[in-house]
């Protein structure tokens, strides 16, 4: 039985939590604040075409559950430009190049 105490891991359907590195000038870099409900592939990829981010620096899942983490920076990239359907910012655009 879970603490009623623990939030739960994620809303997200495989369990797998995606973040992205925004950097934000003078005032440094964070990572997004994210919906639990909505830190997923899918989304971070829709929202990186819908220009949600300043200057995304990186992308990393996490899965602690099983207990890894990875730069997903690449295939989130890589993913983007296939469905680019249209032109992005300057700042998203460099990350998808730089990325993939």
């Amino acid at each position: 039985m879970r603490n009623p105490m623990t939030p739960p891991l994620s809303q997200s359907r495989e369990g797998t939590v995606y973040l992205v590195l925004d950097d934000f000038g003078v005032f440094g870099q964070a990572y997004r604040e994210t919906d639990p409900t909505r830190a997923d592939r899918q989304t971070v990829v829709a929202n990186l075409l819908a220009g949600q981010y300043e200057h995304p620096v990186r992308v990393v899942a996490f899965n602690t559950a099983e207990g890894w983490a990875h730069d997903v920076s690449a295939q989130i990239a890589r993913e983007a430009l296939v469905r680019a359907d249209h032109e992005l910012a300057p700042a998203v655009r460099e990350f998808l190049e730089r990325a993939a």
